[in-house]
């Protein structure tokens, strides 16, 4: 798809990642990446395997976040890294591509937790950090502006799969199958531009963010009508008077 190649700016690789965070400070205490390669279209050829690690925190998790991820504090105690160490385990998986690679993220909550964690930690590697910001990529941004709801809201990572005929494998908010499955459904949404175009239809078809006698028509249109220069010149009429 054109518009995702535009924002790719070119990347060969793309490394899928999702944080789990702590429900109040929205620090890091899990993450998972995906590290995939691309061709010339932008679709997924190869793939390394996922990594996860849970990371320490300095404040309380929250009992929601707990419910939803089954982390806990003694789970961080016995098995967690630094966050300083997680963002250098991140570097060494991406590879001589860490520097050129996008870092692609389902919803912008990722990047807040990246920034919250830099802030709590003093020996946070800055220069680690700034290069996953300056290469990050919401795909929700991407993929929401042709696949809503029925009431033209934004699907979670499970909806949108199921959008395009494929289930979750794994455990969702573990974070290694979030970003493994966030894999899964960008390389179906290069690939299903018939089922893309089908989606977008029906948010046009509802959409009135344009001028009234623009929706008409492409209400008109989408509906199987024809639009002739004249009816579309009286839409004008009707709607200036």
């Amino acid at each position: 798809m054109k518009k995702v190649l535009r924002i790719l700016k070119g990347r060969k690789a793309i490394c899928f990642l999702d944080f789990e965070g702590t429900q109040f400070s929205h620090e890091m205490i899990a993450y998972g990446a995906y590290m995939c390669y691309l061709n010339k279209d932008g679709e997924i050829v190869k793939a390394k395997n996922p990594i996860r690690d849970y990371v320490k925190c300095k404040n309380s998790i929250g009992k929601i976040v707990k419910e939803l991820t089954s982390i806990s504090e003694k789970d961080l105690e016995q098995y967690g890294i630094s966050f300083a160490e997680a963002m250098r385990k991140i570097k060494k998986y991406c590879g001589l591509n860490f520097k050129k690679c996008a870092f692609m993220t389902f919803g912008n909550h990722d990047i807040r937790i990246l920034n919250q964690s830099c802030s709590y930690n003093l020996d946070a590697p800055k220069e680690i950090c700034d290069i996953i910001k300056k290469g990050y990529i919401d795909f929700q941004a991407i993929i929401g502006e042709f696949v809503k709801d029925d009431n033209g809201n934004q699907l979670s990572l499970t909806h949108c799969l199921e959008k395009f005929g494929v289930e979750f494998d794994g455990t969702a908010h573990d974070p290694m199958y979030d970003a493994v499955n966030l894999a899964k459904l960008y390389n179906i949404f290069t690939k299903s531009k018939d089922i893309v175009q089908k989606e977008y239809c029906k948010i046009l078809k509802r959409s009135n963010i344009g001028p009234e006698p623009v929706n008409k028509t492409i209400r008109k249109l989408l509906s199987g009508e024809t639009v002739t220069p004249e009816e579309f010149q009286e839409f004008l009429r009707d709607y200036i008077q």
